[in-house]
């Protein structure tokens, strides 16, 4: 399914690259809209199909882009990127007396007792 979602969004954003490169340029940048109006574009009713399959393509564009994002959110396996440690207890059985807390054996807690343990020699300080 998501497969088939990709390739329609693909040909969709393709067909729309073609028809926003076949419109004219309103803006005469650079100089290059200001020729004569022998162009095989040019007349009024040419440009509102451009402008108007532009608009619905740009609606398919935004659906499908919708529809990936939701297609993606389904298979989505929420976990942790914490790996428990070596140092760190198991869960207590059940029935046993929990430890206070605090005492744990979390990341935080190993994080704690890393900063409170001397690394080395202790350097004095001014104050």
């Amino acid at each position: 399914m998501q497969t088939f979602v990709i390739v329609v969004h693909l040909m969709i954003v393709l067909a729309m690259i073609g028809f926003v490169l076949l419109q004219k340029s309103e803006g005469g940048g650079l100089g290059m809209g200001s020729g004569g109006g022998g162009g095989f574009l040019s007349s009024r009713g040419t440009a509102n199909v451009l402008s108007r399959t532009t608009a619905y393509l740009a609606a398919a564009f935004f659906g499908t882009s919708l529809i990936l994002s939701i297609l993606a959110g389904l298979h989505r396996n929420p976990g942790t990127i914490i790996q428990p440690t070596a140092g760190t207890p198991a869960a207590p059985a059940p029935g046993a007396p929990s430890a206070p807390l605090g005492s744990g054996g979390g990341l935080l807690d190993q994080l704690q007792r890393q900063e409170q343990a001397p690394a080395g020699p202790q350097v004095p300080r001014s104050q």
